[in-house]
């Protein structure tokens, strides 16, 4: 099969998820909203780039997880790891520089606060979101969830269940914003300097990606059997395929890690040395 007539194919098995799209299409209205209306109080604290980070945000999840390139996902390995790629290290920080907590809270109409006051004001929510939002736990959360959803059983298991494959989405990436909210603390978050102990938090977690990376990429075998039952259309060597996938995987999962790093360690230099003048 040619690549127009698999492409064709492809957009045919394509159907338009509509609860998922009218559900982020509905998030980016409610936080539109409350943008509007928390920026006649504190315009300084949320500038028009906190806007743009949450629609573009939205309109990124909406592109990896409801537009054809999930149909693509289901196809090619490769376009699996950019999908997770997307879910764990474009969609969270985004999100969260837009400081999303309080304008979402004041988007929504009275009648759902009144609804969700009780549950706001539960102690044990708060203090488990409390634990969660520690950097052992996030760290360890994100990463044993990417690893998990790896294991060539469970990898399958989500390909062949449809449901599942929603549910490892959404592991991905209420995890992955647990470990970004640890990094960019937004408002009305505390401001917690955990200053050198960042850059082991980035670094291990780029290890990590780079230990499965390098293992899909010199393995010398097509690791996930689902790609074997269900050859692509393409015509794509499900070795070339693999590999690729974890190249780009390794490359660019190491810049999102490593980029922060960089940035972090340049911050806390810069500190030192106007400390010591």
């Amino acid at each position: 099969m040619n690549d127009a007539n698999a492409w064709q194919d492809l957009m045919r098995d394509w159907t338009l998820p509509l609860p998922l799209t009218c559900s982020i299409a509905l998030s980016a209205v409610v936080y539109f909203v409350g943008w509007m209306r928390i920026r006649r109080t504190r315009p300084r604290q949320f500038p028009v780039w906190r806007l743009c980070c949450f629609e573009l945000g939205m309109a990124v999840l909406w592109g990896a997880i409801a537009s054809p390139m999930d149909e693509l996902a289901d196809a090619l390995l490769s376009a699996h790891m950019i999908e997770h790629l997307l879910l764990m290290s474009v969609v969270p920080p985004l999100v969260l520089l837009a400081a999303p907590v309080v304008p979402m809270l004041r988007g929504l109409p009275r009648w759902a606060l009144f609804v969700l006051r009780p549950l706001l004001r539960a102690a044990w929510l708060r203090r488990a979101f409390g634990f969660l939002l520690k950097p052992l736990p996030a760290w360890l959360m994100m990463n044993l969830t990417f690893l998990a959803w790896h294991v060539p059983a469970a990898y399958d298991f989500a390909l062949e269940n449809e449901a599942w494959h929603d549910i490892e989405h959404l592991c991905f990436l209420l995890t992955s914003l647990l470990f970004w909210n640890c990094l960019i603390r937004p408002w009305p978050s505390r401001k917690r300097h955990f200053g050198w102990m960042l850059l082991p938090y980035l670094v291990g977690a780029d290890l990590v990606n780079t230990m499965l990376s390098a293992s899909l990429a010199f393995c010398g075998r097509p690791v996930y059997l689902y790609y074997v039952k269900n050859p692509n259309p393409f015509g794509v060597s499900l070795l070339d395929d693999q590999v690729l996938g974890a190249m780009l995987m390794w490359v660019f999962g190491s810049i999102a890690f490593l980029g922060p790093a960089m940035w972090i360690t340049v911050r806390l230099l810069d500190q030192r040395k106007e400390r010591l003048a």
